[in-house]
């Protein structure tokens, strides 16, 4: 409970130093390199058998973008209960939103898109989460629509694919790039962690260490052990995606930058 209040803290402290300055610098504090943002997706049940035990054991923080995948959500071999999502959240792990039911944006209203989300902090709320207020497109599908919902939502950022580095003087903070983990490649996972410089921040997007529900998406847990060794090897920084706050003024960088949509 004591990690969960300093990130309150921190949360509010952050909202406080954004919420005044409209002509502030997007950048707050000069960004290093070697800075990576872990994500993982759908609430598949080896985020909390595997993957936070190991994250804990690196000091490495990370995202959650959890969803009630259809139908088979209730199946805990494939997927978290919400007593373990709300356990990673009183370790210190950001509890984010990917809509309720895993839908596409682009095949929704946006009353249908903010019941979605919606639903995802009631239930976070029902068992003490912190509020989300990070974002994660399913399958990296946008719609311009959605940012007026997010920022109505009081979402602070949001997370596509695109496979490339995230340029914070570039990117809008709701359509964040993002390379995927999946598969055996490892060069091409490596190859991404070395554009983490120059002002630049890597984001992995990471599915199930493996991925019951879907297969096709797994990252072998062999080689996320790799890709944390070589982390930590390298002397890289691994941090959620609220923890950006710290580099990133939110709202000039929300004010400031145009989305720029494209195919993910």
């Amino acid at each position: 409970m004591i990690v969960k209040k300093m990130r309150i803290l921190f949360v509010l402290t952050v909202i406080l130093l954004t919420s005044y300055d409209l002509n502030a610098q997007i950048i707050k504090k000069e960004i290093p390199d070697r800075l990576v943002v872990l994500t993982f997706d759908d609430a598949v049940s080896t985020h909390a058998e595997f993957v936070a035990p190991l994250l804990n054991e690196y000091g490495f923080g990370g995202t959650f973008f959890v969803c009630e995948f259809p139908p088979d959500f209730e199946d805990k071999h494939k997927y978290m209960t919400w007593g373990q999502i709300a356990e990673l959240d009183d370790q210190g792990f950001e509890i984010a939103n990917h809509t309720q039911t895993h839908t596409h944006v682009n095949e929704m209203n946006s009353q249908e898109f903010s019941r979605e989300l919606a639903v995802i902090e009631q239930r976070s709320d029902s068992m003490d989460i912190l509020k989300p207020v990070s974002f994660a497109y399913p399958a990296y599908d946008t719609d311009p629509n959605a940012l007026d919902v997010l920022e109505r939502r009081g979402y602070q950022y949001a997370r596509i694919g695109g496979s490339r580095a995230y340029n914070p003087r570039k990117d809008h903070p709701y359509l964040i790039p993002s390379f995927s983990t999946t598969g055996t490649d490892t060069s091409r996972v490596i190859d991404a962690l070395k554009q983490a410089k120059d002002g630049n921040i890597v984001v992995l997007t990471i599915h199930g260490v493996p991925d019951y529900a879907h297969d096709w998406v797994t990252t072998p847990p062999g080689l996320f052990k790799y890709y944390l060794r070589y982390l930590e090897k390298n002397n890289y920084t691994a941090i959620s995606m609220q923890e950006l706050s710290e580099y990133i003024n939110i709202k000039a960088a929300r004010d400031q930058l145009e989305p720029v949509f494209s195919d993910q």
